[in-house]
Parts: structure tokens; sequence; C-alpha cells
């Protein structure tokens, strides 16, 4: 039986012993930024800028680079601090990186271009190895990891290493990882951008399905035309600032046209 076909008994099995399933989720939350600064030295990143993602919306963020596009990412995700204006997540304010052990774990997971998997480790290895802060016991941890993977098409590859997956394959452990703990808010940077065009559109086949079965808010920062047509808004940086914004419903060439001033 393939991977996919065990999908719904696992879940069910899942939910008969704890109740609920992973694919229930917490649901997404909201994502606040107002009047955000950052420079390094020099350079001013980010220049005032103001983005509300609705709980559980799909925002996509391009712009050409050094547009500030990463910047914000890692201030929503609290892997740095701005130097003025606020950020909140769920309506509290993302906390300096040094004390925000907690918010990462529980409210915010992370998916990067280079998958950042941990070498020596198994695929179900990599996603337990997110639980092991967690009060999740090692047999949760084993069946948590086992269900994920199912998710992502990759039961049958959970005793694989990094180096012996795909590229396509590692980003959809990464995604799985990156859900472990049941995230509100999914932030990705660049996730097709060390992918080939098929494998790129699996991806973002599967983020769309797992955004769908979790209900999580979805932010991603992308130079990719096909990744902002999957969202349902998307925002474009220049020199650190909003320069426009569109949502799906505007016309796809109009929506091109605009991807392609983005760079």
């Amino acid at each position: 039986m393939t991977a996919t076909r065990r999908l719904p008994t696992m879940l069910a099995r899942v939910r008969n012993r704890s109740g609920r399933g992973l694919a229930a989720g917490q649901g997404g939350a909201t994502v606040t930024a107002q009047d955000v600064v950052k420079s390094y030295g020099p350079i001013d990143a980010l220049r005032g800028v103001s983005v509300t993602v609705p709980a559980s919306e799909f925002l996509t963020i391009t712009g050409p680079s050094g547009s500030g596009k990463s910047t914000l990412l890692n201030l929503i995700g609290s892997l740095d601090r701005p130097d003025a204006g606020t950020i909140t997540v769920a309506g509290r304010a993302v906390p300096d990186p040094r004390h925000a052990v907690e918010f990462r774990r529980r409210l915010v997971g992370f998916v990067f271009q280079d998958y950042l998997l941990l070498p020596r480790l198994t695929a179900q290895g990599n996603i337990e190895a997110a639980l092991l802060a967690t009060s999740v016991g090692p047999r949760d941890r084993r069946r948590r990891s086992s269900e994920l993977l199912a998710e992502v098409g990759l039961l049958d590859r959970a005793g694989h290493l990094p180096s012996e997956l795909s590229g396509g394959q590692r980003q959809a452990v990464a995604l799985a990882r990156a859900l472990a703990n049941r995230p509100r808010v999914l932030l990705a940077d660049e996730p097709t951008g060390a992918l080939d065009s098929a494998s790129a559109e699996r991806a973002l086949d599967l983020l769309a399905t797992m955004r769908r079965r979790h209900g999580m808010t979805v932010v991603v920062v992308s130079h990719d035309a096909t990744v902002a047509e999957r969202a349902d808004r998307v925002v474009r940086l220049v020199d650190g600032q909003v320069a426009d914004e569109w949502k799906q419903t505007t016309p796809p060439r109009s929506r091109a046209s605009a991807l392609r001033e983005a760079g």
C-alpha cells in the first residue's frame, strides 16, 4: 500500500489515540508589521514597512534583490529584531531573538531554500529532531513524524539520509519538519529557489495542500512568479518599502507584468 493510501488510516489512528490529529491544526494567526525599520550599517534594509497578513492567508512577498524581503521574513520569525516599529503574531509582540525559543517552537515554522536538514539524520530523524525540546515523548514523536511523512508522500523514504533524496524530496522533508510543532504561521524563504521547474511545481502543490489541511498563515518570500500565482495576495517591496500589492483576483496578465517588473 502506498504512503498516500495509508494516510487516512494513519490519521484515524492518531485521532483515536489523542482525540485530534495534525490535520486538525490550530488555524492560522494574524501577522502585523507596523512602520518597521531595519538597517545594517549604512544599508537601510527596511524603511517604514507596514503589512498585515490575516489569519490563514497565503501571502507572497516579492521584489528585486536587496529590497528587504528576507529581512522582513526574518524579523517576523524573530531571527532578528527591528530597529523601530512593531511586529505582532497572534496579537503578541514578536520577542527578541534571545528570548524567542518558545515563540519559534509554538507559533512559527520555517522552510529555507537550502533545506537545512541535518545530514547525519534520516528523513524521519530530521522531523523528530524538531520535537526534541518539547514535551512530546519518543513514541509520539515517531508517530507524528510518520504521519507527516505520509502527508508529504515520503513515508517510504523515512529511513533515507538527505543525501539519498532528491531536491524536491528534501524540500518536502523540510516542510514536514516545519509542521512538526503545529505552527500557526509558516515562513518560507525562496522555497523553490534550489529546485528545477517540475520539482518546484510539486513543492508548491504540496505547500498549497498542507496550507489547506492545517489552516496556517503562510508568508513566502520568492522571485518565482509561479509562487505568487498560488498566493491569495502579493506584496512587492522596492528599496525597503512597500511599492504595491495585489490580490489573486488581479487579472493574470497584469499580475505577470507586475512580477516581471519586480525582477
